[in-house]
């Protein structure tokens, strides 16, 4: 078993390891670690130290395979103060996620308030989210420890979340790589479905960040809203020790097995 989340191949191609493996197909990745790995692309892309991630979105254009990909990145809008970054993942010549990312000047102002909400207590001991009808793969990749909600069953959820493994070998993940592998997540902790009888899967993800995270732990207090004859939505506040990071939300296609 690989001990990261990804394989280098040389230039700008992955190979993704069962880490990556989410819970629909062990053959199609969790949206997370490929939101991460192009966030990767988007901090290298004429790097701008003086700026942070404002907002990501990732759009899955079809299943992300759980094998080689090339990761591409560029400078759609540059300017001085803020900046549109995409990336693309491709495999077998097409491809399968983009990603935009807006880089806006850091701030020099204070924390308002002063006093962040403190995030929920980190339980003593790990969950198992071993549950009927997930595949495994990203699901032991990462450690996580309940707060409230039981994985698996239906309403909202709280999860304190960490990466077991680097996403490229040799290399500390970035705040950023951290809050994205776990984001896509809050559709999962949160399901309001029996996924034995239900499909709920997001096309996209987006995550809206106030400031980067600290620490290897990264809080998920998700829920999600489906109404009849609708699509459904996930939202999830992200926070990290100190309180809030940002929030985040999928979009969720809804149908029977």
């Amino acid at each position: 078993m690989a001990d990261s989340f990804y394989l280098p191949l040389g230039g700008d191609r992955w190979l993704a390891t069962k880490h990556t493996a989410g819970p629909w197909d062990p053959g199609a990745q969790h949206g997370g670690p490929p939101s991460a790995l192009l966030s990767r692309a988007i901090a290298r892309c004429a790097p701008r130290p003086d700026m942070i991630v404002a907002r990501f979105t990732g759009e899955i254009l079809r299943p992300v395979p759980v094998g080689e990909l090339e990761v591409r990145a560029r400078v759609t809008r540059p300017g001085r103060s803020v900046e549109l970054v995409e990336a693309t993942a491709s495999a077998g010549g097409q491809d399968v996620m983009r990603a935009t990312a807006w880089r806006v000047l850091r701030a020099a102002s204070r924390t308002v308030p002063d006093d962040p909400a403190a995030p929920p207590a980190l339980p003593a001991t790990a969950t198992d989210l071993a549950a009927r009808g997930w595949a495994d793969g990203y699901l032991s990749a990462i450690e996580w420890r309940m707060v409230h909600g039981i994985f698996g069953q239906p309403g909202p959820a709280a999860a304190w979340t960490r990466m077991r493994y680097p996403l490229v070998p040799d290399e500390e993940p970035s705040p950023l790589e951290r809050v994205l592998t776990v984001a896509d997540s809050g559709s999962g902790v949160s399901g309001m479905l029996d996924i034995t009888g239900w499909i709920f899967i997001n096309p996209e993800l987006t995550v809206h960040l106030h400031r980067e995270a600290e620490g290897e732990w990264i809080c998920l207090d998700a829920r999600t809203a489906i109404s009849a004859g609708g699509a459904g939505l996930a939202t999830s506040t992200l926070s990290d020790r100190h309180g809030p990071v940002g929030t985040g939300a999928q979009s969720l296609l809804i149908r029977p097995r």
